[in-house]
């Protein structure tokens, strides 16, 4: 209950039953392990925010390249997929390095793997992506090629509603 207060369920089942993409695209976030939960509302638009808080990055959602530019470079041992790409197909969005900083204020999240986060432009055209994770009592940001996987890497993701 700590992740949203002041949302009332009335609310958030309306607001589905309203916009059945939407839960579709939270039953992806959940099939690939990210245990969506509503963290609050967007003060701008007033949609409800709905974020992966799987203790981990998602186990369905590791092992992939940054964006389809990163994985078609790899000329060997591709991965299956790309974050940008799956989000895509999910229909939901990459998390923004300030959205995973403010999910890590609801607990302590990747403490053993790491996330994907939107990559600034500038840094993508030079080759670049960015990652975060959570080590010592610290939320860090890296950078890595595009075109790199781990095991313990996948994204982490935001839906609005």
């Amino acid at each position: 209950m700590h992740r949203h207060k002041g949302v009332q369920w009335a609310e958030v089942e309306t607001r589905l039953k309203a916009h059945p993409e939407k839960q579709r695209a939270l039953d992806a976030m959940e099939e690939t392990g990210g245990e969506p939960d509503v963290v609050g509302h967007d003060k701008k638009s007033g949609a409800l925010i709905f974020m992966d808080c799987s203790a981990e990055s998602p186990k369905g959602r590791r092992s992939i390249c940054y964006d389809r530019e990163g994985l078609e470079s790899r000329k060997e041992h591709r991965p299956a997929n790309s974050a940008v790409d799956m989000a895509a197909e999910m229909g939901i969005e990459l998390m923004t390095e300030e959205q995973y900083r403010e999910l890590q204020k609801l607990g302590e999240f990747d403490l053993k793997t790491s996330s994907w986060v939107l990559t600034p432009p500038a840094i993508r055209k030079l080759g670049g992506a960015l990652f975060c994770d959570r080590r010592y009592g610290h939320v860090f940001t890296y950078h890595n090629g595009a075109h790199s996987y781990y095991a313990a890497r996948g994204f982490r993701g935001v839906l609005r509603v």
